[in-house]
Protein backbone atom coordinates (compact mmCIF):
# COMPACT_ATOMS: atom_id res chain seq x y z
CA UNK A 1 0.00 0.00 0.00
CA UNK A 2 0.99 3.71 -0.11
CA UNK A 3 1.07 4.84 2.87
CA UNK A 4 1.80 8.46 4.21
CA UNK A 5 2.62 10.31 7.57
CA UNK A 6 1.32 13.98 7.56
CA UNK A 7 4.31 15.44 9.64
CA UNK A 8 6.04 18.61 9.72
CA UNK A 9 9.16 16.75 11.19
CA UNK A 10 10.42 14.12 9.14
CA UNK A 11 13.78 13.69 11.63
CA UNK A 12 10.62 13.50 15.06
CA UNK A 13 11.10 10.28 16.56
CA UNK A 14 7.11 9.33 15.73
CA UNK A 15 7.07 9.62 12.45
CA UNK A 16 10.60 7.78 11.99
CA UNK A 17 9.18 4.92 14.23
CA UNK A 18 6.07 4.97 11.50
CA UNK A 19 7.94 5.17 7.97
CA UNK A 20 10.49 1.87 9.57
CA UNK A 21 7.21 -0.13 10.37
CA UNK A 22 5.64 0.15 7.09
CA UNK A 23 8.50 -0.24 5.27
CA UNK A 24 9.49 -3.23 7.10
CA UNK A 25 5.68 -4.15 6.09
CA UNK A 26 6.83 -3.96 2.91
CA UNK A 27 4.51 -1.02 2.23
CA UNK A 28 5.47 2.46 0.14
CA UNK A 29 5.77 5.19 2.84
CA UNK A 30 5.99 8.80 2.65
CA UNK A 31 6.00 12.01 4.83
CA UNK A 32 3.75 14.86 3.66
CA UNK A 33 4.29 18.18 4.82
CA UNK A 34 0.87 19.67 5.56
CA UNK A 35 2.61 23.21 4.87
CA UNK A 36 3.30 22.15 1.00
CA UNK A 37 -0.27 20.72 0.76
CA UNK A 38 -2.71 22.61 -1.42
CA UNK A 39 -6.60 21.97 -1.59
CA UNK A 40 -8.77 22.15 -3.65
CA UNK A 41 -12.04 21.17 -5.28
CA UNK A 42 -12.33 20.81 -9.16
CA UNK A 43 -15.49 19.15 -11.27
CA UNK A 44 -16.94 18.07 -7.36
CA UNK A 45 -14.61 16.76 -6.40
CA UNK A 46 -11.43 17.06 -3.84
CA UNK A 47 -8.31 17.52 -4.88
CA UNK A 48 -4.77 17.87 -3.54
CA UNK A 49 -1.45 18.78 -4.82
CA UNK A 50 1.86 18.66 -2.86
CA UNK A 51 4.98 20.76 -4.33
CA UNK A 52 2.70 21.11 -7.22
CA UNK A 53 2.10 17.10 -7.89
CA UNK A 54 -1.53 15.85 -7.78
CA UNK A 55 -1.36 13.30 -5.16
CA UNK A 56 -4.08 10.47 -5.65
CA UNK A 57 -2.58 7.38 -5.28
CA UNK A 58 -2.52 7.13 -1.16
CA UNK A 59 -4.35 4.07 0.48
CA UNK A 60 -3.95 5.62 3.93
CA UNK A 61 -2.56 8.41 6.02
CA UNK A 62 -1.55 8.76 9.25
CA UNK A 63 -1.97 12.16 10.76
CA UNK A 64 0.58 13.61 13.19
CA UNK A 65 -1.01 17.15 13.46
CA UNK A 66 0.51 19.47 16.33
CA UNK A 67 -1.66 21.54 18.39
CA UNK A 68 -0.21 24.84 16.71
CA UNK A 69 -2.05 23.47 13.39
CA UNK A 70 -4.94 22.06 14.75
CA UNK A 71 -6.90 24.01 11.92
CA UNK A 72 -5.26 23.52 8.88
CA UNK A 73 -4.63 20.36 9.79
CA UNK A 74 -8.00 18.90 10.61
CA UNK A 75 -9.03 20.71 7.61
CA UNK A 76 -6.45 18.37 4.75
CA UNK A 77 -7.29 14.94 7.13
CA UNK A 78 -10.96 15.68 6.25
CA UNK A 79 -9.96 16.58 2.40
CA UNK A 80 -7.94 13.08 2.51
CA UNK A 81 -11.51 11.42 3.84
CA UNK A 82 -12.88 13.42 0.96
CA UNK A 83 -11.14 12.10 -1.67
CA UNK A 84 -11.49 8.11 -0.21
CA UNK A 85 -7.92 7.80 1.61
CA UNK A 86 -7.86 5.79 4.80
CA UNK A 87 -7.07 8.04 8.12
CA UNK A 88 -6.03 6.36 11.00
CA UNK A 89 -7.34 9.64 13.12
CA UNK A 90 -10.29 11.34 11.36
CA UNK A 91 -10.72 15.24 11.28
CA UNK A 92 -13.46 15.99 13.59
CA UNK A 93 -12.31 13.39 16.15
CA UNK A 94 -8.81 15.54 16.08
CA UNK A 95 -11.18 18.64 16.58
CA UNK A 96 -13.04 17.17 19.17
CA UNK A 97 -9.64 16.15 21.21
CA UNK A 98 -8.09 19.55 20.60
CA UNK A 99 -10.12 21.82 22.20
CA UNK A 100 -10.68 20.49 26.03
CA UNK A 101 -13.94 21.11 27.35
CA UNK A 102 -15.79 19.90 23.43
CA UNK A 103 -13.77 16.81 24.63
CA UNK A 104 -14.87 16.83 28.43
CA UNK A 105 -18.33 16.83 27.03
CA UNK A 106 -18.39 14.31 24.72
CA UNK A 107 -17.01 11.83 27.80
CA UNK A 108 -19.65 13.53 29.98
CA UNK A 109 -22.52 12.19 27.14
CA UNK A 110 -20.62 8.93 27.23
CA UNK A 111 -20.87 8.67 31.11
CA UNK A 112 -17.43 8.41 31.16
CA UNK A 113 -15.71 9.74 34.59
CA UNK A 114 -13.38 13.11 34.70
CA UNK A 115 -12.44 15.58 37.32
CA UNK A 116 -14.92 18.04 38.15
CA UNK A 117 -14.73 20.69 35.34
CA UNK A 118 -16.50 24.40 34.73
CA UNK A 119 -15.66 26.49 31.90
CA UNK A 120 -14.03 29.62 32.21
CA UNK A 121 -16.73 31.96 30.68
CA UNK A 122 -18.71 33.34 33.68
CA UNK A 123 -18.88 36.38 34.90
CA UNK A 124 -19.13 36.23 38.57
CA UNK A 125 -15.80 34.45 39.01
CA UNK A 126 -16.20 34.50 42.81
CA UNK A 127 -19.25 32.36 42.04
CA UNK A 128 -17.42 29.77 39.59
CA UNK A 129 -14.96 29.22 42.29
CA UNK A 130 -16.82 28.65 44.92
CA UNK A 131 -18.27 25.06 43.48
CA UNK A 132 -14.44 23.85 44.41
CA UNK A 133 -14.35 23.10 48.15
CA UNK A 134 -10.65 22.71 48.25
CA UNK A 135 -7.69 24.32 46.98
CA UNK A 136 -5.89 24.07 44.94
CA UNK A 137 -7.57 24.16 41.42
CA UNK A 138 -5.99 23.41 37.81
CA UNK A 139 -6.64 25.87 34.96
CA UNK A 140 -6.30 24.93 31.88
CA UNK A 141 -6.15 26.71 28.50
CA UNK A 142 -8.73 24.99 26.38
CA UNK A 143 -5.86 24.27 23.69
CA UNK A 144 -2.51 23.02 24.78
CA UNK A 145 0.07 19.99 24.81
CA UNK A 146 3.07 18.24 26.80
CA UNK A 147 1.44 20.42 29.86
CA UNK A 148 1.72 23.83 28.89
CA UNK A 149 -1.23 25.87 29.39
CA UNK A 150 -1.76 24.05 32.74
CA UNK A 151 -2.01 26.35 35.83
CA UNK A 152 -1.75 25.21 39.43
CA UNK A 153 -3.51 27.84 41.62
CA UNK A 154 -2.63 27.14 45.34
CA UNK A 155 -4.52 29.69 46.82
CA UNK A 156 -7.89 31.70 45.89
CA UNK A 157 -6.15 34.97 45.61
CA UNK A 158 -3.71 33.12 42.94
CA UNK A 159 -7.50 31.59 41.04
CA UNK A 160 -8.88 34.54 41.03
CA UNK A 161 -5.66 37.21 39.41
CA UNK A 162 -4.98 34.10 37.45
CA UNK A 163 -8.82 33.46 36.02
CA UNK A 164 -8.79 37.64 35.92
CA UNK A 165 -5.17 37.29 33.36
CA UNK A 166 -6.87 35.22 31.17
CA UNK A 167 -10.59 36.69 30.77
CA UNK A 168 -8.83 40.34 30.32
CA UNK A 169 -6.99 38.60 27.50
CA UNK A 170 -9.70 36.62 25.95
CA UNK A 171 -8.13 32.98 26.39
CA UNK A 172 -10.84 30.35 26.97
CA UNK A 173 -10.01 28.28 29.78
CA UNK A 174 -11.47 25.61 31.81
CA UNK A 175 -11.23 25.32 35.78
CA UNK A 176 -10.69 21.39 37.34
CA UNK A 177 -10.68 20.21 40.92
CA UNK A 178 -7.14 19.11 41.53
CA UNK A 179 -6.68 15.19 42.10
CA UNK A 180 -4.36 15.14 45.11
CA UNK A 181 -4.46 11.36 45.75
CA UNK A 182 -2.94 10.56 42.62
CA UNK A 183 0.34 12.56 43.84
CA UNK A 184 1.58 13.98 40.08
CA UNK A 185 1.19 10.99 38.48
CA UNK A 186 -0.91 9.89 35.57
CA UNK A 187 -1.04 6.74 33.35
CA UNK A 188 -1.04 6.56 29.69
CA UNK A 189 -2.88 4.00 27.53
CA UNK A 190 -2.60 3.68 23.84
CA UNK A 191 -5.38 2.58 21.99
CA UNK A 192 -5.43 1.11 18.59
CA UNK A 193 -8.37 -0.26 16.60
CA UNK A 194 -10.50 -0.51 19.89
CA UNK A 195 -7.58 -2.21 21.84
CA UNK A 196 -5.36 -0.98 24.57
CA UNK A 197 -1.39 -2.29 22.71
CA UNK A 198 0.70 -0.51 25.29
CA UNK A 199 0.45 0.88 28.55
CA UNK A 200 2.70 3.16 31.09
CA UNK A 201 2.89 5.66 34.28
CA UNK A 202 4.29 8.93 34.75
CA UNK A 203 5.30 10.19 37.75
CA UNK A 204 6.19 14.01 37.65
CA UNK A 205 9.70 15.22 38.48
CA UNK A 206 9.85 16.86 42.08
CA UNK A 207 8.34 20.03 42.25
CA UNK A 208 6.39 19.23 39.72
CA UNK A 209 2.43 18.73 39.34
CA UNK A 210 2.48 17.44 35.75
CA UNK A 211 3.28 14.21 34.59
CA UNK A 212 4.47 14.26 30.89
CA UNK A 213 7.71 13.42 29.88
CA UNK A 214 8.44 16.08 27.69
CA UNK A 215 8.57 18.23 31.57
CA UNK A 216 11.18 15.79 33.24
CA UNK A 217 8.86 13.07 33.98
CA UNK A 218 9.59 9.84 34.48
CA UNK A 219 7.56 6.45 33.47
CA UNK A 220 7.45 2.84 33.66
CA UNK A 221 5.53 0.21 31.98
CA UNK A 222 1.84 -1.09 33.51
CA UNK A 223 -0.23 -3.64 32.85
CA UNK A 224 -3.56 -1.82 33.45
CA UNK A 225 -6.54 -3.23 35.98
CA UNK A 226 -9.96 -3.88 34.28
CA UNK A 227 -11.41 -0.79 34.93
CA UNK A 228 -8.08 1.52 33.91
CA UNK A 229 -8.49 -0.23 30.82
CA UNK A 230 -12.20 -0.01 30.16
CA UNK A 231 -12.38 3.58 30.94
CA UNK A 232 -9.59 4.01 27.87
CA UNK A 233 -11.35 1.69 25.55
CA UNK A 234 -14.81 3.81 26.46
CA UNK A 235 -12.94 7.10 25.89
CA UNK A 236 -11.20 6.42 22.41
CA UNK A 237 -14.86 4.73 21.21
CA UNK A 238 -17.04 8.20 22.18
CA UNK A 239 -14.40 10.15 20.60
CA UNK A 240 -14.00 7.38 17.58
CA UNK A 241 -10.65 7.10 17.61
CA UNK A 242 -8.62 4.45 15.46
CA UNK A 243 -5.17 6.02 17.51
CA UNK A 244 -5.48 7.60 20.48
CA UNK A 245 -3.29 8.40 23.64
CA UNK A 246 -5.62 8.06 26.62
CA UNK A 247 -4.55 10.15 29.70
CA UNK A 248 -5.95 8.71 33.06
CA UNK A 249 -5.93 9.64 36.72
CA UNK A 250 -6.44 7.23 40.07
CA UNK A 251 -8.75 9.06 42.45
CA UNK A 252 -10.59 8.12 45.46
CA UNK A 253 -13.23 8.08 43.40
CA UNK A 254 -11.71 5.44 41.08
CA UNK A 255 -10.09 6.27 37.35
CA UNK A 256 -10.80 9.29 35.78
CA UNK A 257 -10.50 10.55 32.26
CA UNK A 258 -7.27 13.39 32.38
CA UNK A 259 -6.96 13.90 28.23
CA UNK A 260 -7.37 12.30 25.06
CA UNK A 261 -4.31 12.20 22.47
CA UNK A 262 -5.04 12.03 18.53
CA UNK A 263 -1.27 12.23 17.85
CA UNK A 264 0.23 10.65 21.36
CA UNK A 265 4.16 10.65 20.65
CA UNK A 266 5.83 7.41 20.40
CA UNK A 267 8.88 8.01 21.73
CA UNK A 268 8.18 7.53 25.38
CA UNK A 269 5.82 4.67 25.45
CA UNK A 270 7.68 2.88 22.81
CA UNK A 271 10.91 2.86 25.03
CA UNK A 272 9.08 2.87 28.22
CA UNK A 273 7.66 -0.24 27.36
CA UNK A 274 9.52 -1.95 24.52
CA UNK A 275 5.84 -2.25 22.35
CA UNK A 276 6.45 -1.44 18.62
CA UNK A 277 3.21 0.65 18.50
CA UNK A 278 4.13 2.00 15.01
CA UNK A 279 4.00 -1.39 14.22
CA UNK A 280 0.42 -1.67 15.39
CA UNK A 281 -0.37 0.68 13.72
CA UNK A 282 0.55 -0.38 10.34
CA UNK A 283 -1.23 -3.83 11.52
CA UNK A 284 -4.48 -1.39 11.62
CA UNK A 285 -4.38 -0.02 8.47
CA UNK A 286 -3.60 -3.11 6.90
CA UNK A 287 -6.87 -4.97 8.59
CA UNK A 288 -8.94 -2.05 7.57
CA UNK A 289 -8.28 -2.06 3.77
CA UNK A 290 -8.14 -5.76 3.39
CA UNK A 291 -11.75 -5.69 5.38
Amino acid sequence: MNIAVLSRGESLYSTQSLLKAGLARNHNMEVLDPAQCTLGIEKGKAVLSYYGEIINDLHAVIPRVGASNTFYGSSLVRHFQSMGVFCVVGAEPILQSRNKWTCFQILAKAGIPIPKTILGNAQDIESVLSNFQTLPVIIKLLQGTHGQGVILAETYASALSTIETLKASKVRFVIQEFIAESNGADLRAIVVDGKIVAAMKRQSRAGDFRSNLHRGGTADAITLSHAQENIALRAARALRMGVCGVDILESEKGPMVLEVNSTPGLEGIETTTGIDVATKIINYIERNKQA
